[in-house]
């Protein structure tokens, strides 16, 4: 599985593990990436270095992005995009980007 291939399955599994919610527990986070058996165990011991608690998508998507970072992996494994905080006339809009507009991946 590609380095693109693989962020793409992790922000599926966090796209499931946020549905219909704001927040999400860290343990809640992992086990649905568990479930996604084509995401490389290495990937899911970056979700382990991660502190417990109570995430949103914008702080879990920079907490990861500052694991993959710490690790130096940042050129090959790249960035998960930060999603986009709502403000009062974005509501209505979802925090990831459109397919048309951009990469998934800040390189």
């Amino acid at each position: 599985m590609t380095d693109h291939a693989v962020l793409d399955e992790l922000r599926q599994a966090i796209d499931e593990a946020f549905h219909g919610r704001e927040r999400v527990a860290m343990r809640e986070v992992y086990a649905q990436a568990s479930r996604h058996v084509s995401l490389p165990a290495d990937l899911l011991t970056h979700l382990n270095e991660l502190p417990e608690g109570a995430y949103d998508r914008r702080e879990l998507t920079e907490a990861i992005n500052e694991v993959i970072t710490r690790r130096g992996e940042q050129d090959t494994l790249g960035l998960l995009e930060v999603p986009r905080q709502a403000g009062p006339r974005e509501e209505h809009r979802s925090a990831w980007p459109e397919e048309d507009e951009g990469p998934d991946l800040m390189r």
